[in-house]
């Protein structure tokens, strides 16, 4: 196991950030820590590098422990590589420089061929002589990944890596990073708060909550297409919501009648339709008839805000993303399908309890 944490928990006075959180990750393996912000997903990466005192639990990388109630062995003897937004570059060094500096204890002809072969993966060779302010965004990310993997690390930890980069440079600078971190043979923990770049990123996705409770785990396909919370079904963007009572094993709504198998009769029930389930078009036979309040292009796509009435008092407004282009006139007819796929039915006195 190249890092495994167990049974941790933390607090900061009387506010407990989480407890008795487990993680493990394999070699050559990336998870990610999604949540929101203050949900402790930062102070969890820092007790796993050795930056935060641990006060309960064990760390251990490579199956030695290296933090317990025993004592705690110091960041820079375990092996770690770190990676935070700020990239934290050395000024004074040069590209060569920063890299070497955790290199001291290699023999000269080795500190330099090991300089070369990470400058090389990074695409940086023919930088290796500047200073870092004299870098863009990416190269300098790139810089510090370099410096992280250099001493070859069992284990790298990675905190919102990309956050100070644009969205172009985000989306190349990721995937090659991907595609060295995959090289390295490291055990991979990054921290985001970008759903986005947890399913890009990751072969296996941790989720936390506000309050820093390990809600669910699964790859990203899982994470994605069966979430199991209703927090985390909201993570990939804005979605719909709904609610309803049993009847029947079914619930009206708004949206239409949906399933609901299982559930008792007189069950308050939760529904999360996320944009793309629903399907809007005109003259249908089926569906629930809607009124466009405005259609906007966004990309390959268009974004659609309706109603289902505007006639009671209970109008209530819902929003899709419709392949292509989408417009209506003042006498089209639109009815709206909602794909059972892209549905989340959650019983309201599990999740609000």
């Amino acid at each position: 196991m190249g890092l495994a944490l167990q049974g941790v928990s933390h607090a900061y006075g009387d506010h407990k950030v989480f407890d008795d959180l487990s993680v493990t990750v394999s070699p050559g393996e990336i998870v990610c820590l999604l949540g929101p912000s203050g949900c402790g997903k930062t102070t969890l990466l820092r007790l796993a590098a050795g930056l935060e005192f641990l006060q309960a639990g064990t760390i251990k990388f490579s199956g030695e422990v290296v933090a317990d109630n025993n004592g705690q062995i110091p960041p820079e003897r375990r092996g770690v590589g770190l990676m935070f937004q700020d990239f934290s570059l050395f000024p004074h060094l040069t590209v060569s420089g920063n890299v070497a500096f955790g290199l001291t204890k290699m023999r000269a002809n080795e500190r330099e061929q090991r300089i070369t072969e990470v400058l090389e993966q990074v695409n940086m060779i023919q930088l290796m002589d500047t200073y870092p302010h004299t870098l863009s965004g990416g190269q300098q990310q790139r810089l510090a990944l370099a410096r992280a993997l250099a001493p070859r690390p069992a284990v790298m930890l990675l905190d919102e890596p990309f956050s100070g980069l644009d969205q172009g440079m985000r989306i190349q600078i990721r995937e090659e990073t991907l595609g060295i971190l995959k090289v390295s043979g490291a055990a991979t923990l990054l921290v985001t708060h970008d759903a986005d770049e947890a399913m890009f990123m990751a072969d296996r996705i941790l989720i936390m909550g506000p309050t820093g409770i390990l809600l669910q785990e699964g790859t990203p396909d899982d994470i994605y297409r069966l979430p199991t919370h209703p927090f985390v079904a909201s993570l990939f963007g804005q979605v719909n919501r709904l609610s309803g009572v049993v009847f029947n094993e079914e619930v009206i709504t708004p949206l239409g009648i949906f399933p609901a198998l299982g559930y008792e009769d007189g069950c308050e029930l939760d529904i999360i339709v996320r944009p793309d389930g629903i399907k809007l078009s005109e003259g249908g036979k089926y569906g629930v008839p809607v009124e466009v309040i405005n259609a906007r292009p966004v990309g390959p796509s268009t974004f659609v805000r309706f109603c289902t009435s505007v006639q009671n008092t209970s109008v209530q407004e819902f929003h899709c993303r419709q392949v292509g282009a989408f417009s209506t006139t003042s006498d089209s007819k639109i009815k709206a399908i909602v794909e059972p796929e892209s549905t989340f039915i959650y019983r309201r006195d599990k999740f609000n309890s």
